[in-house]
């Protein structure tokens, strides 16, 4: 965060106030010069706007990465062809989607509530071990 100064004048504190508090205070050492520096005030920091852009441009590429050739997309292209209504298709795959994401980050979001990053990390990585040996032993089995 960047951190500006405001003289006392505009933080509302007045300058009797301050050297009150000095007399009040047990280091003698202490001047009314060091009441007129500045105090700082937390200023709007474009750093909130550019996370939220990097993470917006991070999803969207990762998604759009993931789903291009899957079979969400080959079903939404035969569909299209089959039905002439491109539009419509458009449309209804489009709904699907957004419905799909929305619940997927409200059950992230649920779980992030209840169960620390590093349980989550590691569930993932379990279920996509589990996933993956199922995979295989399919493969193995089925010949």
């Amino acid at each position: 965060m960047k951190l500006d100064s405001v003289p006392l004048e505009i933080s509302g504190i007045s300058q009797t106030e301050v050297e009150l508090e000095l007399e009040d205070s047990n280091d003698l050492n202490l001047t009314p010069a060091i009441a007129l520096s500045v105090q700082p005030v937390i200023a709007d920091s474009p750093q909130k706007q550019q996370s939220v852009l990097v993470v917006f441009g991070t999803t969207f590429v990762t998604i759009f990465l993931a789903e291009i050739g899957d079979k969400t997309q080959l079903s939404t292209l035969l569909m299209s062809a089959q039905s002439h209504s491109p539009w419509v298709v458009f449309i209804g795959s489009a709904a699907a989607l957004i419905t799909t994401s929305l619940l997927g980050v409200l059950l992230g979001s649920w779980i992030a509530n209840r169960l620390s990053p590093k349980t989550v990390e590691k569930s993932a990585g379990v279920m996509l071990l589990v996933i993956s040996i199922m995979l295989f032993w399919d493969v193995f089995t089925s010949h």
